[in-house]
């Protein structure tokens, strides 16, 4: 008898695991995915082209919160959970539930989720949303680009569009950004990439993705999403696990951050130069008792605007980085920064001019502080979006997203870009870490 599945996610980490373990297995059958955290997910299928010759028809896509429902009317056997950034206290309230309706809660390790490339790798994943992932990776890329390696970079999935289409992605060009109608999530991870003349991939099938890299890449780099563990491994692999001070506590306390953490070869502690010392300190000690064989880096995102003076003295709207503060549950960033460094007069709270998936997201997260996510999942939440910017009563936009949104939507309102890139701050640093791989 096949053991019937369901896998709880939030299109990314589930497709991956159905797709390497269970889209080929005769002894399962997977009855149904199940969304979270991502808009517009539920309700779709993941498609027959994707899924395999075992499933001629697709698979459904429900909301998570059907998810007792679905075990009792398939007479699911397991449940997967297959997403991340989650407080440890959440993944055992869903297996109390998962248990209670009678299915095994499964989570899967890294045995069998991961894919084995014959080039080297460098995974550069975090312990929390927001941790600095992004430039650090870039730092990487940069770093191994003036060694005269060719870099190629793979993103941890963000399939938001039509899947069939993304099943693999390569990104060279701003304009391969139109060609697969990124949403400004996507942009946010691409963009930086291609800028510094790097190639990234992404997409669904993430065999199919790094068979293509493979044949242009003399390293491949694993620019984790979320706080996601690593997709890929190899006979040579660095680790490298970025972790965030100005939340002490979260590297031992969220899913899968603390399994990242104990498999990292090397520690990043980024933003210490805005973090207080007793949190730099709590996190210290954490690695030193999970992990004490892991190198340890000491790391700084300095700020740089491309205008300040339009900051000094004004009322001001910052706009962040969607993901960072809604599961990633900052209540401020880079933006936020940059308006105090640059003595903002006041900051405005947007809740009053929110429209739309705009007053939805802060519906959802009402913890986000005094400024705006900049959500954008689709066009019309990119419209939500500019419209509530538009709308606010400012003086100036500080936009702390990785990209600069004046170029996907149109603000009437004078605007400040707020750049941040990885700094080391004494020894080791990674070009020490990296100078022999």
């Amino acid at each position: 008898m096949k053991k019937k599945v369901i896998i709880m996610g939030a299109a990314g980490r589930d497709f991956h695991n159905f797709n390497l373990y269970y889209r080929d297995n005769e002894d399962f059958e997977v009855v149904a995915f199940t969304a979270t955290q991502i808009p517009d997910i539920e309700g779709r299928k993941y498609p027959a082209e994707l899924a395999g010759k075992l499933y001629p028809e697709g698979i459904p896509i429900y909301a998570e919160k059907e998810i007792v429902s679905l075990i009792k009317k398939y007479d699911v056997d397991q449940v997967v959970f297959a997403y991340s950034d989650v407080p440890h206290e959440r993944v055992m309230h869903n297996a109390s539930l998962v248990n209670a309706s009678g299915a095994d809660f499964v989570l899967m390790g890294v045995k069998n989720s991961r894919i084995k490339t014959t080039k080297p790798l460098i995974t550069i994943c975090a312990t929390r949303t927001g941790c600095g992932k992004s430039q650090t990776t870039r730092k990487v890329v940069q770093i191994l680009k003036d060694k005269g390696l060719k870099v190629v970079s793979i993103r941890h999935p963000m399939p938001y569009g039509d899947l069939v289409k993304q099943k693999v992605q390569r990104f060279a060009s701003l304009e391969d950004l139109e060609k697969y109608e990124c949403t400004i999530e996507e942009m946010e991870e691409y963009e930086p990439h291609i800028k510094m003349g790097s190639i990234i991939y992404a997409g669904v099938d993430y065999e199919a993705i790094i068979r293509e890299a493979e044949k242009e890449a003399d390293v491949i780099i694993w620019d984790g999403g979320n706080n996601d563990t690593p997709f890929y491994t190899s006979d040579k692999e660095i680790q490298i696990v970025v972790v965030d001070p100005h939340r002490p506590g979260n590297e031992l306390t969220y899913y899968p951050g603390e399994t990242n953490l104990q498999m990292a070869d090397v520690v990043i502690i980024n933003k210490i130069d805005t973090a207080d010392p007793e949190g730099i300190q709590i996190v210290r000690d954490n690695i030193r008792e999970l992990n004490p064989d892991a190198t340890v880096i000491d790391g700084a995102s300095p700020i740089t605007v491309d205008n300040p003076d339009l900051i000094k003295g004004a009322v001001a709207l910052v706009v962040e980085d969607g993901p960072t503060l809604t599961h990633g549950e900052m209540t401020y960033g880079a933006g936020v920064v940059a308006a105090e460094k640059y003595g903002a007069a006041d900051l405005v709270d947007p809740r009053e001019w929110a429209v739309g998936t705009i007053k939805d997201t802060y519906d959802k997260y009402p913890e986000i502080g005094i400024l705006l996510p900049a959500m954008g999942y689709g066009k019309q939440q990119m419209k939500d979006l500019e419209d509530t910017i538009n709308a606010s009563d400012c003086d100036v936009v500080i936009i702390g997203t990785p990209i600069d949104l004046r170029r996907v939507i149109n603000i009437n309102k004078p605007t400040v870009q707020v750049g941040y890139e990885l700094q080391e701050i004494g020894k080791p640093t990674l070009e020490d870490v990296l100078k022999d791989f």
